[in-house]
């Protein structure tokens, strides 16, 4: 392996990888998958926040007080993205916090050592409060990346984690009751939590993919982004258990770009969808930000690892994931960019 020439992206350090199709950029700090280019229609279809990035190590509350001061401020300071989560799902206890673990785990803030083999970026890190390793392959092929990630329990015990791969999407692909999206899911379920009044989702409701309950009564289609001038949801979706591999697909008719994820449904069972639409007005979201969230993984919802454990599973699946001591975990998935007409209704593992 070799080191890859360091790039500046929005102000954060990282590296490229790209071919005549696509450009793919990750981050060093937090490892972030930041952009997929599609060179053909021009966009990007990650998430990039409306307010400056910094790099995680070097977020102080009192120097960076328009991040917030809790335990998600480090990792809003540099989200980007494609961010993973591990070795949870949501936020610390208190407790945890206090111990300095933020939202979604180290997986998302701590340091990568990024170098390039053959074609592929390889991206390593040591999660030193989980006790974990990680690393991730990503191989760029034509309109395609093949990504292959493990992780290793440090400790010689057996434990629960979280394992998340939290994508989201955003403007200018991402367009208010416009773009499109399926998904291999059956089963779902609204997350529990009051979300504000901006909520328009029945907290805690069951119910088939697409067909969300309202709370107001009547439903609402998954498969079209909410054209509501504000809303914020989370609902959890389980992969349909008569498929091998599960993905997503989100179509933008603008672009006419179909952005789609496939993974192996024994390594993530589940897909949480999160909308955030101009509905946090905390900082640094401030009432402006625009995204979906289609976040596969061993967990259905972000929430506290007590919490996550003591649910144990929904709809008879499993709710986290056990690593043996000393032990390893694989997965592997695929991303795919697509100029089409129209939204596929069905993507299938490539060869």
């Amino acid at each position: 392996m070799s080191p890859v020439p360091a790039t500046i992206f929005r102000g954060r350090r990282g590296a490229v990888i790209e071919n005549d199709h696509l450009r793919v950029t990750v981050l060093q700090e937090g490892g972030h998958i930041a952009e997929i280019f599609d060179k053909v229609s021009g966009v990007s279809p990650l998430w990039i926040p409306p307010w400056p990035s910094i790099e995680p190590s070097s977020y102080d509350s009192s120097k960076h007080p328009e991040f917030g001061a809790d335990s998600e401020a480090k990792l809003l300071a540099g989200i980007m993205g494609h961010n993973l989560c591990l070795d949870i799902f949501g936020g610390p206890s208190a407790e945890e916090a206090a111990a300095g673990l933020t939202v979604h785990g180290e997986g998302s803030i701590a340091p990568y050592e990024i170098a390039e083999s053959n074609g592929t970026l390889v991206l390593k890190a040591h999660f030193q409060l989980a006790q974990l390793r990680f690393e991730r392959f990503v191989e760029l092929r034509d309109r395609s990346l093949r990504i292959r990630e493990w992780v290793e329990n440090l400790v010689p015990w057996d434990r629960p984690i979280g394992w998340t791969q939290h994508v989201t999407l955003g403007p200018p692909f991402i367009e208010k009751g416009t773009t499109q999206l399926r998904a291999s899911v059956t089963k779902s379920k609204v997350h529990e939590a009051d979300f504000g009044p901006d909520m328009h989702l029945k907290s805690g409701a069951e119910f088939e993919w697409p067909m969300a309950p309202l709370s107001t009564g009547g439903v609402a289609d998954l498969r079209t982004v909410s054209g509501a001038p504000a809303s914020t949801e989370y609902t959890a979706h389980l992969g349909d258990a008569r498929r091998q591999h599960l993905f997503f697909v989100a179509f933008s008719p603008a672009f006419r770009l179909a952005f789609a994820y496939v993974w192996k449904r024994a390594d993530f069972p589940w897909l949480g969808m999160w909308q955030e639409n101009c509905s946090r007005k905390n900082p640094p979201w401030s009432g402006r930000t625009t995204t979906l969230g289609l976040e596969f993984g061993v967990s259905p919802m972000p929430e506290s690892r007590r919490q996550m454990v003591d649910r144990g599973r929904l709809f008879d699946v499993p709710t986290y994931r056990w690593i043996p001591a000393k032990g390893r975990l694989e997965a592997e998935y695929w991303v795919l960019a697509q100029s089409a007409d129209h939204i596929p209704e069905s993507i299938v593992w490539p060869e």
